[in-house]
């Protein structure tokens, strides 16, 4: 498995960083599409500027899905093998995630389960949590729940703000996305219940 489809809705920084690890050779897999539910988000420029193929699928007006056949149909189309979510801003449909059974990805910053859905970082620093973070998860049809492939935690400084500490926990985003990404595509891992039991590695999983 080494055939990976991005889908993003903005900037997408973290698919920037896959992509470097990508090319530096530090992941071994292929990025065969990069696809946007909008069509004015700047990672499908990125995309093109950086010699991929990248699409813009636009998602308004449709329903969930009908709009996720499309999607599969371009994944399908470009041997996509595993999805992976980069600021991807729209739940994915029960009939998409059977399309690719413990076979989609996403990062989200918090250390699930705490704090899931939009504004997480937000949500943490409001809350006066200690300590903050982010987690690589499978996606399954509920939102930011799948089995935890890895976290990274983040102190939370006296002086931090919700800004500060955002861009503490992007920098570890941009870390770990690309590790769990290679996880899976090794296939060095396994699900037992809800915990992604991981091999040849030095910590616990």
């Amino acid at each position: 498995m080494r055939r990976v489809g991005i889908l993003l809705s903005g900037r997408g920084s973290n698919f920037e960083a896959i992509a470097r690890n990508v090319r530096a050779g530090r992941l071994d897999a292929e990025i065969a599409v990069v696809i946007s539910n909008r069509a004015e988000a700047p990672g499908v420029e990125t995309a093109r500027s950086l010699g991929l193929t990248a699409l813009a699928i636009p998602s308004r007006g449709l329903e969930r899905e009908a709009y996720d056949q499309k999607l599969i149909e371009a994944l399908k189309q470009h041997g996509v093998e595993l999805v992976v979510l980069a600021g991807y801003m729209r739940l994915l449909s029960p009939a998409f995630i059977r399309e690719f059974p413990m076979r989609i990805v996403n990062i989200h910053p918090s250390l699930l389960p705490a704090f899931p859905g939009l504004d997480a970082q937000h949500q943490a620093f409001d809350y006066g949590v200690r300590v903050s973070g982010c987690t690589v998860h499978f996606v399954d049809e509920h939102l930011d729940h799948g089995p935890i492939i890895l976290q990274s935690a983040v102190e939370v400084a006296a002086d931090d703000t919700a800004e500060t500490l955002s861009a503490r926990i992007l920098a570890e985003e941009h870390k770990i996305y690309s590790e769990a990404i290679g996880i899976v595509l090794s296939g060095a891992f396994r699900i037992d219940g809800r915990r992604v039991k991981l091999e040849n590695r030095n910590h616990a999983s």
